[in-house]
């Protein structure tokens, strides 16, 4: 494989820009498209970003790109590709596909036709007689068609970059990590002034924080598809861990995290204990009506209970209402919320100064901004 490579990102809806502030605040020259985030990097980068990027979901290896407007096409084009310079014969080679607004619109017959061609090229590169054993490590591959333009990638990270390796499982609808932490990068968040979160369920948004504060890699607990590539130096991982964990800072202002219900503070509590931040964070039990704090000019942001959430509707607007007289009169502090409730505002009782409008899953959601007045 070559030194450089055509590397991207992606991501969920609406967190383009985010990513992309990341990889340049890494020192990567980028260019965006919707779900996806293109630079070009060594091995050494494939390493630095799965690593450090927060808020993207994968880094993939673009390996080719061209115009399918026939399955020949596509597969003359995958099998043209040198194979057994990027699979060893028992390589384990799942390909998933997209196909959008394409002459080749049925998904499954442009999986099977890519297999098709990579399984032929193998079998003729390695001398086999048309069988491969495919039982040695994995190397993800994916064929994205859109507009008849095929691009053909190889996946370095995995089980996606949310899998932090800190969340205990348990029932309900946690954020998922990196989503917190776009969230928190359209915020001035940066570990230097106090930061509440009033509703913390299972703890992502202020474990996330803090990890930000800390300056704490969040790839350091887990391992990337990476690993398992034969022609991948393996000394770059273990380099990439001990210059981030060098980088880890002391925290320099206040976490705060609560919620009404204690059992599932218990899970946050045993989430940040996972990430190594149960210290950092002070956790209470307390209901938003009865919210206090002595801090000053920070940030106070929540993903409150929302729709399906919420058995009623005017439970949750009851509580919009009560994080409006309570929390609306901290004026000092610049407020975030997440909600898919369109009358959000209308039960704060205040307009927001900003609005934008993200994906949660599937699930539209607007991210409402309150700016603070400054003193």
């Amino acid at each position: 494989m070559t030194e450089k490579y055509t590397l991207y990102a992606t991501m969920g809806a609406g967190f383009e820009s985010v990513v992309s502030k990341e990889l340049k605040n890494l020192g990567y020259k980028t260019r965006n498209e919707n779900g996806r985030v293109f630079f070009e990097g060594s091995q050494a980068d494939i390493v630095k970003t799965n690593l450090w990027l927060r808020s993207a979901d994968r880094i993939k290896i673009l390996l080719k790109e061209f115009k399918a407007y026939s399955f020949e096409q596509l597969y003359d084009e995958v099998y043209a590709f040198d194979w057994a310079m990027l699979l060893p014969v028992d390589a384990c080679f799942p390909v998933q596909g997209r196909a959008v607004r394409s002459k080749l619109h049925s998904e499954p017959d442009v999986q099977s036709i890519v297999k098709k061609a990579i399984v032929d090229k193998m079998v003729n590169e390695y001398h086999r007689r048309g069988f491969l054993p495919e039982s040695g490590n994995t190397f993800p591959l994916d064929i994205h068609i859109y507009k008849d333009v095929a691009r053909l990638s190889l996946d370095t990270t995995g089980a996606s970059l949310f899998k932090r390796g800190y969340r205990v499982e348990h029932g309900g609808a946690p954020l998922k990590e990196t989503f917190a932490a776009g969230l928190l990068e359209l915020t001035p968040f940066n570990g230097t002034h106090p930061l509440i979160d009033p509703m913390c369920g299972s703890g992502t948004l202020p474990i996330e924080a803090a990890l930000i504060a800390k300056n704490v890699a969040p790839g350091l607990k887990r391992e990337f598809s990476f690993d398992g590539f034969d022609w991948f130096d393996k000394n770059l991982h273990q380099a990439g861990v001990e210059d981030a964990q060098a980088q880890i800072k002391p925290l320099e202002s206040d976490i705060w995290a609560s919620d009404i219900d204690q059992s599932v503070l218990e899970y946050a509590k045993l989430n940040a204990h996972n990430a190594g931040v149960l210290q950092d964070i002070k956790f209470k039990q307390v209901a938003v009506k009865d919210f206090k704090t002595d801090l000053e000019n920070g940030i106070i942001i929540s993903n409150p209970p929302y729709g399906k959430r919420l058995k009623d509707r005017e439970g949750a607007h009851k509580l919009y209402q009560e994080m409006g007289e309570v929390l609306g009169s901290y004026h000092d502090f610049s407020q975030y919320y997440l909600t898919s409730d369109p009358e959000f505002e209308k039960f704060f009782g205040q307009k927001a100064t900003k609005k934008r409008k993200l994906f949660n899953g599937n699930l539209r959601v607007d991210f409402y901004q309150f700016w603070a007045n400054k003193r």
